[in-house]
């Protein structure tokens, strides 16, 4: 587990949220379709119940209006009267039974409340009228006008000529109508005898045209078979739309049809070869749908916040005693095996951490034992290592002192024998894991360089250069000599000119380099090569117990050599071994060389921190 998209506690989040998620949005969806169908499905039906009362009460009307022309077509003393007003050329009859003929009118026009004038013309060109006011005035030229050959083409049959923004016969009714008429015949000899017009208020077909609406932008048509339109509840009277794609209703049929960007319902009255189409838009039917989408879009994001914050609290109570562990882990990863996780979670997790804790506590266990043994197996093998260098010394020494003997030169003899007493006293103590300071393995260069001067006889020159604030850090005792007791036995005495050995401390990224550099006669490219990898797979070894017990010792490493490179290894591969064994594998000797042109051999330690 890692931080980001890969933590247990984004996953969970993730996995408890997309999956309320996703039941979120398929309740929601499947609740959409649902209460879309059933909306459509109500609103199609108010449609229909609504478009099948307003045919009924249109035909209700119609009905009224037929039986009204019928009371005047039937009314035989009016027939008489306009017949005999006709042929009788007496102008006291003629008055009386124009009057006469106005009262029937009269009587038929306030048997009901919308009707607004009723008109009579005969064959003969005599106008009766009964209208509200006293200011009517005939269109003279009615015998030309398209009503008039209406009737006059009908075979007897109610025509109805439908809504008018004005009067068809009086010039001085400028108010919308509803006007039908139909022919008058005599009833003796079913001789037509002229045509009755009458106009009504427009305002009981508009109601009942008004109940088709299910919207306020709703409209309703009247349309005759020609598609012409009879009467409409629309404001814009002059746009029609075309009628004659739509589908036709047969008798009792009602159609719906809800194809195109409009719901639309048909039905035809019985009355008249009338079809009632109401057309609603989309839009208007969707305005409830669409409130209940903004609803269900309100409940949805509260969901899904819920959702989101059920989700945190359950991935947050599983992954936080997952993240102290992991904690945990991390410091026992650095090392420190000392503490311990305290939760209190699911069953699972709990036997899972009281495990971990029961494992570092062995591993501390553990680990202290395999530090002592360490700590003596390492004590063990500086002895062994440091047992190396003091005889191999003692060696070398010894036989320069025959020489000087030999040589009688009593002065050099004091100087060598004291810088030797020093030197002896200085090795003999193995304190505290053989640790020393540069101090103070310069100070024992100082007195190894004293007996090399003296028995090189100047050819050898010294020059340390190391800053003070470097004296005081701490490395292995007898580092510095065997690095430089190879420099002079190898790379200085073969040399026949004078040799300087530079001694000099820099500092690069996060290490302290010690460097004893010589002009002396260099190392074969093969031999350095060599060494170099000695120096690096011993470092290896070091590092990993098990091959270094397995049989990896000091005497393998240095048996495989030869000759003088035999015991140039053996030096430097003590140094080097045990800088490993004080700092670690990343750090020990490097060496570069180039022939007749010197070696250098630089101490990599750890940079020491300020204020230690």
């Amino acid at each position: 587990m890692t931080r980001g998209f890969n933590s247990i506690h984004n996953r969970l989040f993730l996995l408890f949220t997309s999956s309320m998620l996703v039941l979120v949005v398929i309740v929601s969806v499947l609740y959409y379709q649902r209460t879309t169908q059933i909306i459509h499905s109500k609103i199609s039906d108010l449609a229909q119940k609504n478009i099948s009362q307003t045919v009924g009460l249109f035909d209700l009307l119609l009905q009224g209006y037929d039986s009204v022309t019928k009371s005047l077509n039937s009314n035989y003393e009016m027939l008489r009267l306009i017949q005999d007003r006709d042929t009788n050329p007496d102008m006291a009859a003629s008055i009386f039974n124009e009057r006469t003929i106005t009262n029937i009118l009269g009587a038929i026009y306030y048997s009901r409340d919308d009707i607004i004038g009723i008109h009579v013309i005969t064959n003969a060109g005599k106008n009766y009228n009964y209208e509200r006011g006293f200011d009517s005035v005939i269109n003279t030229n009615y015998s030309t006008a398209n009503w008039y050959q209406k009737l006059q083409d009908s075979s007897g049959e109610m025509v109805w000529l439908g809504l008018v923004e004005e009067s068809v016969i009086n010039q001085f009714q400028r108010a919308p109508l509803f006007v039908f008429g139909r022919k008058l015949y005599d009833l003796t000899d079913h001789r037509v005898i002229g045509v009755m017009l009458i106009e009504t208020n427009p305002q009981p077909i508009l109601a009942a045209l008004s109940n088709v609406t299910i919207s306020p932008n709703s409209r309703v048509y009247i349309v005759d078979r020609e598609n012409h339109m009879i009467a409409t509840t629309a404001e814009d009277k002059k746009t029609v739309p075309s009628f004659s794609g739509l589908p036709r209703p047969v008798n009792n049929e009602i159609i719906v049809d809800d194809r195109t960007d409009q719901l639309m319902v048909a039905a035809k009255a019985k009355m008249s070869d009338w079809t009632v189409f109401g057309l609603t838009p989309k839009g208007d039917i969707n305005a409830e749908v669409v409130k209940t989408r903004e609803y269900l879009y309100f409940v949805v994001v509260v969901l899904i916040i819920l959702s989101t914050m059920l989700a945190s609290l359950i991935s947050r109570n599983i992954s936080s005693p997952l993240k102290l562990l992991i904690r945990e882990m991390k410091q026992v990863e650095m090392g420190n095996f000392k503490g311990s996780v305290t939760v209190r979670s699911f069953e699972e997790i709990n036997s899972l951490v009281s495990s971990f804790n029961r494992m570092v506590n062995r591993m501390d266990e553990l680990i202290e034992r395999i530090t002592l043994a360490s700590m003596s197996e390492k004590n063990a093998e500086l002895q062994a290592l440091q047992s190396q260098v003091n005889p191999h010394f003692l060696y070398n020494t010894l036989d320069m002192i025959y020489w000087m003997l030999d040589e009688r030169e009593n002065d050099r003899l004091g100087r060598v024998i004291l810088a030797l007493s020093h030197m002896f006293r200085y090795s003999s103590d193995w304190q505290e894991a053989s640790k020393t300071t540069i101090q103070q393995e310069l100070d024992q260069m100082r007195h190894y360089m004293t007996i090399i001067e003296n028995r090189l006889e100047g050819r050898v020159r010294t020059e340390i250069d190391i800053d003070p604030e470097w004296m005081d850090v701490v490395l292995p005792k007898m580092t510095l000599q065997p690095i430089i007791e190879n420099a002079v036995k190898y790379g200085l005495e073969p040399l026949r000119e004078l040799g300087v050995l530079r001694v000099f401390a820099q500092v690069q990224e996060q290490e302290l380099h010690i460097v004893i550099s010589d002009n002396g006669v260099g190392i074969e490219e093969e031999l350095l090569r060599q060494m170099q990898e000695r120096l690096i797979e011993d470092a290896r070894m070091i590092g990993d117990p098990y091959t270094y017990k397995a049989g990896n010792s000091i005497g393998d490493l240095a048996s495989i050599e030869d000759g003088k490179s035999t015991r140039r290894g053996i030096g430097l591969t003590n140094v080097h071994r045990r800088i490993v064994l004080l700092f670690g594998e990343a750090y020990g000797l490097r060496i570069h060389s180039k022939l007749e042109a010197g070696t250098t051999v630089i101490i990599a330690m750890p940079l020491p921190r300020k204020g230690v």
